[in-house]
């Protein structure tokens, strides 16, 4: 539907260049013109339906040439499996139990993969609690510092006062 609109605007843009292209090269009288000018249209048109119908014959050859090509490719790996097979069976007894061995190992490591993860996961919490932790001890250690500081400076201050009181006191006596 979409080919058939865009064929017909496709016509319809040639239909007038031919005609255009008509008059301006002959200036002959009017039923002249218009029979040429329907015989370009006539001739555009079918040139380019020629041309629409080549290529949609194209696309059914290739889209054949595909089909035949993917049965001969299903065809061939069939038969492959089936080689595969025959190999596997023609293969020592011992085969079975080292590809049973290596699919317990693969469960194995299947599990294993994420234990680490987690085990990764667990360090990584542990270091930031401990870094959470020993920043917190530091804040801690500085604010009893800064107290500690507060207290001697009070405990200083007030013992001026006192002294400075008790020298008052003397003073009045």
């Amino acid at each position: 539907m979409q080919m058939q609109t865009h064929t017909s605007a496709r016509e319809q843009q040639l239909i007038p260049r031919a005609r255009n292209s008509v008059r301006s090269s002959h200036r002959e009288s009017p039923s002249e013109e218009e029979r040429a000018d329907e015989e370009a249209s006539r001739t555009a048109l079918s040139s380019f339906r020629v041309k629409e119908e080549q290529i949609e014959r194209k696309k059914m050859e290739v889209r054949e040439k595909v089909f035949a090509q993917l049965g001969r490719v299903e065809e061939e790996s069939k038969r492959l499996a089936v080689i595969r097979k025959e190999l596997e069976a023609m293969a020592d007894p011992t085969s079975k139990q080292v590809s049973a061995l290596r699919k317990k190992i693969d469960a194995v490591n299947s599990e294993l993969k994420p234990l680490g993860q987690n085990c990764l996961k667990k360090e990584k919490e542990y270091k930031e609690a401990l870094e959470a932790y020993d920043g917190k001890n530091r804040e801690k250690a500085q604010l009893v510092n800064k107290l500690m500081e507060l207290v001697s400076e009070s405990e200083r201050q007030r013992m001026r006062k006192l002294e400075q009181l008790s020298k008052t006191i003397d003073s009045l006596r």
